[in-house]
C-alpha cells in the first residue's frame, strides 16, 4: 500500500498538499540514476554548473508570488514578509562568487621536476533533508555549493512544506539543470534510512531536530558516509551594562518572536546585566505588545501560527510548567487571538525563570523567551554554556574588545555583537554540542560537499 505523505496547513487545519511516498524500489532506482548522472554533470565545466546554478535561482523568483502564499498555507508566515529570496540569491551568488578560488587546487610545487598539489573533487550523491521553518534557505546553503562542486543533489523536504522542494526541482530544470542531476523525493522515514545504510549517498546534510539528527548517524553507523547535521538550538542573549537598551530590545525581541519563534538561530533566552534588567523587561513587553497575531494573509498580522499545532502545544506545555514552577508570565494571552490548543499561539515573555526550567534548557522554537538578570560578564558566560546546545550567541555592548573577550568564552559556533538571527555566507555556518557537526556556506561549506585528492607527479625518472 502506497503512504501519503500530507501537509497539514497550521492556517485552517486542512490538508494542503499530500504525495505519495516512493517505494524502497523506487528510491534505489532514483539514487542509481543520480550516481550514473554525477560524471558527465562533474565533466562540465566549472563556469556551466555555476551558470545553470544561478539560472535556477533567478527562475525561482520568477515564482515569487506563487512561493509566498504556499509558504504562508504551508507553514504559517505571513506573507508581508514576502518569502526568502533576498537571502536565497546572496547566498547562492556568494557561493558562486567564490567556486574558482575556494574548489583550486593547493598547489605544493609546480616546477620542471614535480607537480604536487591538493585538488578538491565532488564526493559524488549530496543527499539533502530539508527542514520547514526557513525551507528555501535552508536548502540552498547545499543545494548550491553542491551543484556548483559537480555533485548530483536529492533532495527531501519536510513533510510540511511538501511543495518547496517541487518549485526548486521545477525552477532549476526550466533553467537546464538535468532532472537526474537534481531530483526532489518524498520518502517515508524507514525508506530514507534503508538508503543512507545502503551507501545510497556519499554525504547526507540534515537540519531537524537532535533526535533526527540520531536517527540519521545510526542509519549511516558502519557506512562511512559523510554527515553533517545541523541540530537543535537554545540559543541565548547578552546585554551587558554599557549595551545601547532600545537597540538590544528592538533586535532581540525580533529574534526570539520573527516567523513565530521558529528559526535555527532564534533568540530563545536572554540575560541581562541587573543595572539594566528592568528597563530592558519594560521595553520588551512593550514590544511585544505591539505584535499582531493574525492570519498569514492579512496585511496587519505580523505574526501568523506556528506551523503545525502540535508545536504550539510543546510551547504551551513549557510556558504552564515554568509558571507552575514560579515563572511570572507577562503577557496576557488575551491581548492575541489564540485558537484553543491549535496552531496560532500568542508571543509570551517570562522573568522569574531559572535553568531548572524545560523553557530555558530545552529548544523551544516557539514565540516565548525567559529574561534573567546577570550581575557580570563571569556569570552571564556561565549561564549561557549551561545548555546542551550551541549554536549562536548574541552580545550587546558597545566595547569590541569586550565583546571578543566573552565571546571566546562561550561554547557555540557563532558569535555576534549587536545583532542575532543573522547568516553571513561568508562566515562558515557550524555549532557545537547537541547542535550538531560540519559546517555550511563559506569556503568551508564547499570543502563538506567534496574531498581532497592529493597528486604527486614526478615529471623525471631520476
Amino acid at each position: 500500500m502506497t503512504k501519503m505523505i500530507q501537509c497539514i496547513s497550521p492556517v485552517d487545519g486542512q490538508i494542503y498538499a499530500e504525495r505519495p511516498a516512493l517505494s524502497l524500489s523506487e528510491a534505489q532506482a532514483m539514487a542509481a540514476r543520480a550516481r550514473a548522472a554525477q560524471p558527465a554533470w562533474a565533466a562540465r565545466p566549472l563556469a556551466e554548473r555555476i551558470a545553470l546554478v544561478k539560472a535556477g535561482v533567478a527562475k525561482l523568483n520568477e515564482m515569487k508570488d506563487q512561493v509566498v502564499e504556499e509558504l504562508a498555507w504551508q507553514m504559517g508566515r505571513p506573507t508581508r514578509f514576502g518569502g526568502e529570496f533576498g537571502g536565497v540569491n546572496d547566498r547562492t551568488d556568494y557561493m558562486a562568487e567564490i567556486a574558482a578560488e575556494a574548489l583550486a587546487p593547493m598547489v605544493v610545487e609546480d616546477s620542471d621536476r614535480f607537480t604536487r598539489q591538493i585538488a578538491r573533487e565532488p564526493v559524488g550523491v549530496v543527499f539533502i533533508i530539508a527542514p520547514w521553518n526557513y525551507p528555501y534557505l535552508t536548502t540552498i546553503n547545499t543545494l548550491a555549493p553542491a551543484l556548483i562542486a559537480g555533485n548530483t543533489v536529492v533532495l527531501k523536504h519536510a513533510s510540511q512544506t511538501l511543495l518547496v522542494g517541487e518549485r526548486l526541482a521545477e525552477a532549476f530544470h526550466a533553467a537546464g539543470v538535468p532532472e537526474d542531476v537534481f531530483q526532489n523525493v518524498v520518502l517515508s522515514h524507514d525508506v530514507t534510512e534503508a538508503l543512507i545504510g545502503a551507501r545510497a549517498f556519499n554525504f547526507v546534510n540534515f537540519t531537524g531536530s537532535v533526535t533526527g539528527g540520531q536517527a540519521i548517524e545510526r542509519a549511516a553507523a558502519g557506512t562511512f558516509t559523510g554527515l553533517g547535521l545541523e541540530l537543535g538550538g537554545k540559543d541565548p542573549g547578552y546585554v551587558m551594562d554599557d549595551a545601547d537598551l532600545d537597540a538590544a530590545v528592538d533586535s532581540l525581541m525580533d529574534g526570539a518572536m520573527f516567523n513565530a519563534g521558529q528559526c535555527c538561530c532564534g533568540i530563545e533566552r536572554i540575560y541581562v546585566h541587573e543595572s539594566l534588567y528592568d528597563a530592558f523587561v519594560e521595553k520588551a513587553v512593550a514590544w511585544v505588545k505591539a505584535l499582531k497575531l493574525g492570519n498569514p494573509f492579512d496585511a496587519d498580522s505580523t505574526l501568523g501560527p506556528m506551523a503545525n499545532k502540535r508545536f504550539a502545544h510543546i510551547v504551551r506545555e513549557q510556558i504552564a510548567e515554568a509558571i507552575a514552577d514560579g515563572a511570572t508570565a507577562l503577557i496576557d494571552p488575551a491581548l492575541f487571538p489564540e485558537d484553543d490548543g491549535g496552531a496560532y499561539l500568542a508571543p509570551q515573555i517570562l522573568v522569574n525563570v531559572n535553568h531548572e526550567m524545560r523553557v530555558m534548557r530545552e529548544e523551544s522554537f516557539g514565540p516565548v523567551v525567559g529574561i534573567m538578570p546577570v550581575k557580570d560578564d563571569a556569570e552571564a558566560i556561565a549561564v549561557m554554556n549551561d545548555s546542551p546546545y550551541g549554536l549562536t550567541c548574541s552580545l550587546w555592548t558597545s566595547d569590541p574588545e569586550r565583546a571578543a573577550a566573552v565571546g571566546a568564552q562561550v561554547e557555540t559556533g557563532t558569535v555576534f555583537m549587536n545583532r542575532c538571527d543573522y547568516l553571513d555566507p561568508a562566515l562558515c555556518w557550524t555549532g557545537c554540542k547537541d547542535t550538531g557537526r560540519g559546517g555550511s556556506l563559506s569556503v568551508l561549506g564547499f570543502y563538506s560537499v567534496t574531498r581532497p585528492k592529493s597528486y604527486h607527479l614526478k615529471k623525471v625518472t631520476k
